[in-house]
């Protein structure tokens, strides 16, 4: 059976999202899923849960919940304000959330997207193996004020851990391998482009992510003559006016235009949560040091659950105790304490 989580309030961008569809391709269909697939992760290491699970994806701010039934939740992504009852809830960390209790979550202190996360993820119906919102494909919706969703009543999962997330909220260096057009640009324009600050465009979305910069533009050689080709999430396409767009989850599937670079998957999340006007800078790096960073993130993503701590220590689990100042001074019970 299925409880709901009542969404009593919502922001203007909210919609269920999980890993994505894998396999579709070839039929028009990126992988989609959510902005931030690490905060994903992340998630499923506090609740004790399963990567794939469904969460809700708050782009900005959040909205006002309340569940029909004790359960559990996370919260990861973007830090944003968060209430139970009135009372401060800490961002990156597992919580009870009693039925009837209401949990407000605000706006983003830094970053762009925050994922709420449910024990057991959200119960709604699967379409082409997956329960992701894929917005530009018209599956799915953006949630709404009134609307419920569904979660698994008898989920058990673990509430009271926290995670120490990686710094990618505020732009920074975003590794880049070259594309199937990477030649089309001279050799000078392709050290130019790694030498240019750019900052986040206000012009973005899950589709892609405009960089702006007040550096001449970024023309390719022939660039007219260039047939449609597949698209990877991660491309770098430069328009007609020279400037760069990374392509997000929910980009198109082939596309014409020029493309100088491909953003490495685990350095992704840090072009999404990019707050605008955050600095970000590319840096070429050859196949082989992209597959093996690839494979170190994976190794990371793996070892979230062991990083998971809990924010309140049982005694029985502390192994080193005794290196602990447990007392701090010590008093007389019969001593006056105002005599000199």
């Amino acid at each position: 059976m299925s409880e709901h989580l009542k969404i009593l309030s919502a922001g203007p961008s909210m919609s269920l999202q999980d890993l994505g569809r894998q396999g579709y391709l070839a039929y028009g269909l990126t992988i989609g899923g959510a902005a931030d697939r690490m905060a994903l992760h992340e998630g499923a290491a506090l609740l004790g849960q399963s990567g794939n699970c469904a969460a809700i994806e708050m782009v900005g701010m959040g909205g006002t919940f309340e569940p029909t039934k004790d359960t559990c939740i996370a919260l990861t992504g973007a830090p944003m304000s968060a209430t139970l009852d009135g009372a401060p809830l800490l961002w990156h960390a597992s919580h009870k959330l009693p039925a009837g209790a209401k949990l407000v979550i605000g706006g983003a202190r830094a970053g762009n997207y925050g994922y709420l996360h449910i024990a057991g993820g959200f119960d709604t119906p699967i379409h082409m193996g997956a329960r992701a919102s894929h917005l530009n494909a018209q599956i799915g919706a953006f949630l709404q004020s009134g609307d419920t969703v569904a979660f698994q009543r008898e989920i058990p999962a673990r509430s009271g851990y926290f995670l120490s997330p990686d710094d990618r909220f505020n732009g920074g260096t975003v590794r880049i391998i070259t594309s199937f057009q990477s030649t089309h640009f001279s050799q000078e324009t392709r050290d130019r482009f790694a030498k240019t600050e750019f900052t986040r465009d206000p012009r973005g979305n899950r589709q892609g992510v405009r960089m702006a910069t007040k550096a001449p533009g970024f023309f390719a050689e022939g660039g007219l003559s260039i047939v449609s080709e597949v698209i990877t999430t991660g491309d770098i396409q430069v328009a007609g006016d020279g400037a760069p767009y990374v392509l997000m989850c929910e980009s198109q599937t082939t596309g014409g235009y020029p493309r100088i670079g491909t953003v490495i998957p685990s350095d992704l999340p840090k072009v999404a949560q990019a707050p605008v006007g955050a600095p970000i800078r590319f840096e070429f790096i050859s196949q082989e040091n992209a597959i093996e960073l690839e494979k170190r993130a994976r190794t990371e993503t793996k070892a979230l659950p062991s990083r998971a701590q809990p924010m309140v220590r049982d005694p029985q689990d502390i192994a080193d105790m005794l290196s602990y100042q447990l007392i701090s001074g010590a008093v007389s019970a019969t001593a006056d304490p105002f005599a000199s």
